[in-house]
């Protein structure tokens, strides 16, 4: 068999990677879209229908997390350190899984989340995932190593932002809400919030450590 022909057999086939890769970053990207609509829409029976939007998503984004994982048990040559590949598609799995939970618990606990409050983090984490998507995308190249940076600049700043509106909702929830029940709820999906932005910043985290090593 001649020699390119080999070569050929350790390839990963047609940027396999790549593509399942950007095809999760596109879902992580419709995820957030759509609990970005859900805290803004007053409508019972409609927020019901994008939770069901966001669960089928869900369960879109396991597949192709586990044609990564396929895909890597597969191909004995990746396009970055295998670990790397198994740390990224997990990181944006995790995205996915936590805003699948958030809009999960706002129908669980009958919550109406039209309130500033869950918007300004819903907020970020549409323009945290947005971010995410776009660093992703500069992956198969990595030409633009400025706009990766910049992406993961500004996902690391909407964390702490995150942060500060979550400590401040939490002190206003305790002084404000005199139900101990709705107290809990609307902690617990504060808690899920700000976890996805923690999320989001894991895959920077990820994608700063593959830049350092390929770029």
């Amino acid at each position: 068999m001649p020699f390119n022909s080999v070569l050929k057999l350790f390839l990963p086939k047609d940027k396999v990677f790549f593509n399942l890769f950007e095809s999760v970053a596109e879902n992580v990207q419709k995820m957030a879209e759509k609990l970005n609509a859900l805290v803004y829409e007053p409508d019972l029976e409609k927020r019901g229908v994008i939770t069901k939007e966001i669960a089928d998503l869900e369960h879109e984004n396991d597949d192709y997390t586990h044609r990564i994982f396929t895909e890597l048990g597969r191909n004995f040559i990746t396009p970055f350190d295998r670990e790397d590949v198994h740390y990224l598609a997990t990181a944006l799995d995790d995205i996915c899984d936590y805003i699948h939970a958030c809009a999960k618990k706002i129908a669980f606990y009958k919550v109406n989340p039209n309130e500033s409050t869950f918007q300004k983090m819903a907020d970020l984490v549409l323009k945290s995932c947005t971010e995410v998507q776009k660093a992703v995308l500069e992956l198969r190249d990595m030409k633009n190593l400025r706009k990766m940076t910049d992406a993961m600049v500004a996902i690391n700043s909407m964390e702490n932002q995150a942060d500060d509106i979550f400590d401040l909702s939490i002190e206003a929830l305790f002084e404000n809400e005199p139900d101990a029940k709705e107290v809990i709820k609307k902690r617990e999906i504060y808690q899920v919030l700000e976890i996805i932005t923690d999320k989001c910043e894991d895959v920077a985290n990820v994608i700063e450590s593959i830049i350092i090593k390929y770029a």
